[in-house]
């Protein structure tokens, strides 16, 4: 591949991983965690967002497509890539090597996902609401795969935080990827707190 062009192409799945994708996540996960507060408070948020202005076309725009793009060229760079032992320390390549695990994972989990839940309500065969997260996760092995899910989802866009303040130069010094490093396990800490619980309030 030219170099200028997967330049480009490396920097726009960077972009797109936190610019909409990460922010996508974090709203998905603060709306689900609504369930913690009863049912009726999670189907007034799930129905608010099921009603935007233009709903399908921020769904298209803003997050399949960003979303494909990301997932499919992730998948290209977790099959080609290899660790940098030179560039960064021990732990960071084993970050590296969990970045490319959890990526692929989250490829086959989000499709089932959105097949479980967006798919559904499109053909008319469920509605987004309490009871249908409730149904999925009564079967425990769908609870595993979704508690799987949230950890793999939140590490994958905490990492890759890390990454795209490297990559866009917004962390350079040494001690600026240290400050870095606490704060993307901070968001990667609460972030996953807010999804498991969210999770276990539709037990």
């Amino acid at each position: 591949m030219d170099n200028n062009r997967e330049f480009l192409m490396r920097r726009l799945h960077s972009l797109l991983g936190v610019i909409p994708i990460g922010l996508f996540l974090t709203q998905h996960l603060i709306v689900n965690h609504f369930a913690t507060q009863g049912v009726e408070e999670f189907n007034r948020a799930a129905h608010f967002m099921a009603n935007l202005p233009f709903v399908y076309f921020l769904e298209i725009f803003v997050i399949y497509l960003p979303l494909m793009y990301h997932a499919f060229y992730g998948l290209y760079i977790a099959f080609t890539a290899k660790n940098n032992p030179g560039h960064y320390s021990y732990m960071r390549n084993m970050l590296f090597v969990a970045q490319r695990y959890t990526g692929i994972f989250l490829v086959v989990f989000i499709a089932w996902h959105v097949f479980e839940t967006r798919f559904q309500v499109a053909i008319g065969a469920a509605e987004a609401d309490f009871s249908m997260m409730e149904n999925i996760l009564s079967n425990p092995f769908m609870l595993v795969f979704y508690i799987l899910g949230v950890v793999a989802a939140t590490f994958h866009l905490a990492n890759g935080l890390w990454s795209f303040f490297v990559t866009w130069g917004i962390t350079v010094s040494e001690k600026a990827q240290r400050y870095s490093t606490y704060f993307t396990l901070l968001v990667f800490i609460v972030l996953t707190i807010i999804g498991i619980r969210a999770l276990f309030a539709f037990v």
